[in-house]
């Protein structure tokens, strides 16, 4: 990565900035102090370097008398480009076949081939965006819901960045007040009001309290929720799911062990993706093929970001007990045959009771149950406001690192200690606030995130 965000950002890179395979139109990117004279060297039809940005330009890409595709080119001059440098891109027929000659041919013209996330790499070093926009840019791209979209999209405008602007500023000026102080010490002059300095951190604080606390909704926002339905078989554990998806998508019958293998289907609820599995049921057999599917289901709910344990209401014996530290809903079904003080009986040790044969979409049972796995997972949290939703494990990691600090200059405030302390700890929550949106960085963190896109982008 270093030398990426050092000496190679003299060099032209070059990529495919669509998907390979059949489609209409494939583009192909091209970033660097030369990329309009590498075009303008394969591009006859017109001469680049004379034209203004933000133009296209048909005509057929050539050498050596043989023509590779009928192309637009599209000028995007510095600093107006989303790299900060001349940009062109240079869209072809689709397929394989023709984005593939153009890139050798570019690469013959002196182009070098982009690293995954260079492109968003030079517009962070270029000042077109901070690490927080960068990382959106990612988000969007892999968003599996609206709501995912929607908050990559409010940090992408940079709300987020200004949440965390607000903080550093009002940081910075208690760092004026108390480094005033110091200057003037030797005149017993007191410059710094304790009572304003603590109500500096208190709002700093709640702001980055506010943040840490979504990190849960922004992680579930990202990676989705995987849900694993666990329980002796003729439990209800297909029927429950296809209740829940609202259409057949497992095989139901009377016969006991008829789910074999793991089965997956998704569904979207309050913004966020869930996965749910269907499992074999769990029981000593004999069936070697049934064994295999008990042995992988026990493995998916190691996996599990909550198990969903689905006891039949007449059996009384059911051993599960569920593995340490994986999330657990035990949900009490065939509530239809029933009685009512059975089935207040049974809520006495379920989460829920239900009738999975009876549930339907729409219906308030299938709603109930979705968010009561919805709370297990997620909570609360879901409710920050969109551009205050922390969705990378680094950004958490120094707003923690940020409140860690907090807390120690209220320590020192409380004791008594001394202006230069507290001075320097305030400067470590700046410098922590700062390495969320770049302003501090090393190259461990830019290969930490640039990594992660993939090429092209």
């Amino acid at each position: 990565m270093s030398d990426r965000a050092g000496d190679s950002v003299q060099e032209t890179i070059v990529a495919r900035a669509t998907p390979r395979g059949a489609s209409a139109l494939s583009i192909v990117r091209l970033s660097g102090p030369r990329a309009v004279p590498i075009v303008d060297g394969v591009f006859p039809a017109k001469a680049l370097s004379e034209q203004a940005s933000h133009t296209a330009h048909v005509g057929f890409v050539e050498r050596d008398g043989v023509t590779i595709d009928q192309v637009v080119c599209t000028l995007y001059l510095a600093p107006q480009s989303a790299t900060g440098e001349d940009i062109v891109e240079v869209s072809c027929h689709g397929g394989d076949v023709a984005s593939d000659a153009l890139i050798r041919l570019l690469v013959s013209e002196g182009a070098r081939m982009a690293e995954p996330g260079e492109f968003t790499l030079r517009a962070f070093l270029n000042g077109k965006v901070d690490l927080t926009q960068a990382e959106a840019i990612a988000e969007l791209i892999h968003a599996q819901s609206q709501r995912a979209g929607r908050i990559s999209l409010a940090h992408l405008k940079g709300r987020f960045s200004e949440e965390l602007d607000v903080i550093r500023e009002s940081l910075l000026q208690l760092v004026a007040l108390l480094e005033l102080e110091l200057d003037f010490g030797e005149e017993d002059v007191a410059f710094a009001d304790r009572d304003r300095l603590v109500a500096l951190l208190d709002a700093a604080q709640s702001r980055l309290e506010a943040m840490t606390g979504s990190f849960r909704f922004g992680r579930a926002l990202h990676d989705g929720i995987r849900v694993v339905i666990v329980g002796k078989p003729n439990a209800g554990k297909s029927t429950l799911m296809n209740a829940l998806l609202g259409f057949e998508r497992v095989i139901v019958s009377a016969q006991p062990g008829t789910t074999r293998d793991e089965v997956e289907s998704h569904l979207e609820f309050e913004g966020v993706r869930f996965t749910f599995v269907d499992t074999a049921g769990r029981r000593e057999t004999a069936d070697l093929i049934e064994a295999e599917g008990v042995r992988r289901s026990m493995e998916a709910e190691q996996g599990a970001d909550l198990v969903l344990h689905l006891k039949d209401a007449h059996d009384d014996v059911d051993p599960e007990v569920g593995l340490e530290g994986v999330p657990r809903l035990v949900i009490v079904n065939k509530a239809d045959m029933l009685t009512d003080a059975e089935i207040t009986l049974a809520k006495e040790t379920a989460d829920m009771v239900v009738s999975a044969e009876r549930m339907r979409v729409g219906e308030d049972s299938v709603a109930e149950l979705l968010e009561h796995v919805f709370q297990a997972t997620v909570g609360s949290s879901s409710q920050a406001e969109e551009h205050q939703v922390v969705t990378s494990q680094r950004q958490q990691e120094h707003i923690r690192a940020a409140e860690d600090a907090i807390h120690r200059v209220k320590h020192v405030l409380d004791s008594g200690g001394s202006g230069d302390m507290i001075s320097a700890d305030v400067r470590l929550v700046i410098d922590e606030i700062g390495r969320i949106t770049g302003e501090v960085t090393n190259e461990d963190i830019l290969d930490r995130i640039f990594s992660q896109f993939c090429i092209g982008k």
